[in-house]
């Protein structure tokens, strides 16, 4: 068998089986697709294994042949060296946080008598597992502050495990729970027990692909076992419904849960009052639009809802009279969340991709706005109904993550101890040096597209600067500001950095969503492609020194980009991306996504995803962008068949001496609860391949 070559190095050998799938179109007509790498869906077979093993050592061949590869990873371990700490929250005496002195695998969980410490540690995840890959992916307290729940997940696997700690102590209790996966924990008032919602334990073999449905609501008493815990929801008739958010009023009256289907953003609401043996009430009893608890007083339900509102509104709901008043009307924003404080609510809205904080009455007269510190992303906003104290993150492209306390009716932040500014994380990177601006563009369609540019002060616009674009597009997800230590490592040896904010996303409410979804798809790649025309009309950049990045849907996006307009870009990356439309809802938790994408099974959506379906556009002789595909061999939210298929395809395919690679993490998965060594390392891999590919000004002085 023939196989292409990549630059001098011959491509790993990737066997072409002679499967063929059929599948139903409009009109009753027929299409028989080959599906040659079938083979390589089965992650556990003895060939796959091999050809994982073939593949990363291909990759490694590459990245360890180039000079820059040391000289990032010194300077990434640099960048990553400085205090993390995460936003406090307060329960009952005492006070929690995340936080890593600087390069810890996993941060710690803390706690203190107030909220500027002392800190004694509570959680170390990093004692958990030798390579750190064991994370600590949720922690509830209960309301008087004596119990910890937390789950944990190991090599990047959506599965949790859940255990509870005194906090006194802090020993472990008798209990665990297993198989919990999207799920918090949710403590009832008196403190003696929690909610959580559970699958089935997958059969033997399926831990990392097998569908997951049927998704249970549970409740676990302190100090029993998982098979005594009760089962408070349950729908075997409906099994693609789960019990995801849960939530308890302030007061310990209503139980109320957000039933969802799938990741689409409308959902039921259910409420039961709680210890009560009568059924839940259906609140909303259709999938029609979004609702979520902000809060309760008396019988009146706080909801944030976008119904009768793209930009989302909040009213008040007497669950006695079905009486219904808005308290915030739709404005000329999009209110991404509210929250209730003592005497007040705080509603945080997005202008053009950024935060704004905004105080209002209960009644929803306007008291004010919370000044943040400048273009940013509000991140955590923890609060109490009737306190006044109020905690939050505030980050940006170039300054990291900050914990402000807030203590109404004061309207001044005071920023908390433990953090640095981004001058001084590393070896003092001066990120004045950089600016950040904002371009809006129009789309082929019209539509106004707005981008990040982040880049040098003294940026010389002629055509030659190594430019990367990222993007996402999907889920209704927000692209917001947000700070990289990586990225300040580009941005010193020369490259420039741009953030679309595409349809598909939340940027704009739910018309801004819904244009970039099922039939409408398409346009999320338009947008993208738009961005990228215009970084080169303003001689940003040229196609020479442009390359791509997306993750997860984003990955899609990347996919579906190089393959419809592969002349465009000079390197690709896409990470753990969706890349076969056709197939995807057949594993884990894929059937979810089809809100957003459509089934292949379903006539009228089988010709979309056809059409943009990265795996089945590869053309064989097409010069296609140098290509770093990253997957991770844990990745049970998008299987890493998806990557594994697309890069033994694209390998086949490509015409050019342009380096096709993948590179497979072990012990890692969708992203969540990376330790901070693959973090590092993960960055250096892909700036190196973009410094070289895309012809960095610094590459030949490494």
């Amino acid at each position: 068998m023939t196989t292409p070559t990549d630059g001098n190095r011959r491509f790993p050998e990737t066997r072409r089986g002679d499967h063929v799938e059929l599948y139903q179109r409009l009109g009753g007509q027929e299409a028989a697709l080959p599906d040659p790498y079938r083979w390589l869906e089965d992650a556990e077979s003895p060939e796959t294994r091999k050809w994982v093993e073939a593949q990363n050592e291909h990759a490694a061949a590459y990245l360890s042949a180039q000079p820059l590869w040391d000289i990032y990873r010194a300077r990434l371990i640099e960048l990553w060296n400085f205090p993390k700490s995460g936003v406090p929250w307060h329960r009952g005496a005492s006070y929690f946080r995340t936080f890593n002195p600087g390069l810890l695998n996993q941060p710690r969980l803390e706690v203190a008598a107030g909220p500027h410490g002392p800190w004694r540690e509570l959680l170390d995840p990093n004692l958990l597992s030798e390579d750190g890959t064991v994370s600590l992916t949720a922690a509830s307290v209960s309301r008087d502050g004596r119990w910890l729940a937390y789950s944990t997940q190991s090599g990047g696997s959506d599965w949790l495990t859940w255990q509870v700690r005194d906090v006194a102590t802090g020993e472990n209790g008798p209990d665990l729970i297993e198989w919990s996966k999207f799920s918090d924990a949710t403590w009832h008032p008196d403190g003696s027990g929690f909610y959580y919602a559970a699958y089935d334990a997958p059969q033997p073999g399926e831990a990392l692909t097998g569908t997951n449905r049927d998704q249970r609501l549970m409740f676990h008493r302190l100090g029993t076992a998982q098979a005594d815990d009760q089962v408070v929801l349950s729908r075997s008739d409906q099994p693609d419904w789960g019990f995801r958010q849960i939530d308890i009023t302030d007061d310990g009256r209503f139980l109320v849960v957000e039933v969802w289907l799938g990741t689409s953003r409308k959902n039921q609401l259910w409420v039961q009052e709680l210890g009560s043996a009568q059924p839940f009430t259906q609140l909303v009893g259709e999938f029609r639009a979004g609702y979520h608890l902000i809060g309760s007083e008396g019988d009146e339900l706080l909801l944030l809802t976008d119904e009768d509102a793209p930009l989302n509104r909040v009213l008040r709901w007497n669950i006695s009279t079905g009486e219904q008043r808005d308290v915030l009307a739709q404005g000329a924003h999009q209110l991404d969340s509210v929250s209730l404080v003592k005497d007040g609510l705080l509603a945080v809205t997005l202008h053009d991709a950024s935060h704004r904080l905004h105080l209002y009455s209960r009644s929803g007269e306007r008291r004010g706005e919370i000044a943040l510190p400048g273009l940013g992303t509000l991140q955590d906003l923890h609060t109490q109904s009737g306190d006044s104290e109020v905690f939050f993150g505030f980050d940006s492209f170039l300054a990291p993550l900050t914990p402000y306390r807030l203590q109404l009716p004061n309207t001044t932040p005071e920023v908390l101890g433990d953090t640095l500014s981004a001058q001084d994380t590393g070896a003092s990177q001066d990120t004045g040096a950089y600016e950040v601006t904002q371009t809006f563009i129009q789309s082929s369609d019209g539509t106004r597209v707005p981008y990040f540019l982040i880049a040098a002060r003294t940026l010389t616009r002629d055509g030659t600067n190594p430019t990367l674009l990222y993007g996402y597009g999907g889920f209704g997800v927000s692209v917001l500001p947000s700070f990289n230590p990586g990225m300040l490592a580009w941005l010193e040896r020369g490259g420039v950095f741009a953030v679309a904010n595409l349809r598909g996303g939340g940027e704009y409410g739910t018309a801004w969503h819904q244009g970039g979804m099922l039939e409408s798809k398409q346009n999320v790649f338009d947008d993208f492609i738009a961005v990228a025309e215009h970084l080169i009309s303003t001689s940003v950049t040229s196609a020479a020194h442009l390359g791509i990045q997306g993750v997860s849907n984003g990955g899609l996006l990347v996919g579906a980009a190089m393959t419809q307009r592969p002349e465009l870009f000079a390197a690709a990356v896409p990470q753990v991306g969706v890349m076969d439309m056709l197939r995807y809802h057949l594993f884990t938790v894929g059937w979810s996504w089809a809100s957003d994408y459509g089934r292949s099974d379903d006539p009228q959506m089988f010709d979309v995803l056809r059409a943009y379906s990265p795996l089945h556009n590869l053309r064989e002789g097409t010069r296609y962008p140098a290509t770093l595909i990253t997957t991770g061999d844990h990745d049970d939210r998008v299987v890493p068949a998806h990557s594994y298929k697309f890069a033994a395809e694209l390998q086949r395919c490509q015409a050019s001496e342009a380096p096709t690679l993948i590179r497979i993490q072990t012990r890692a998965g969708h992203g969540a609860g990376k330790p901070t060594a693959l973090l590092i390392e993960e960055a250096a891999d892909l700036f190196t391949f973009l410094e070289v590919e895309l012809k960095g000004p610094n590459a030949s002085q490494a």
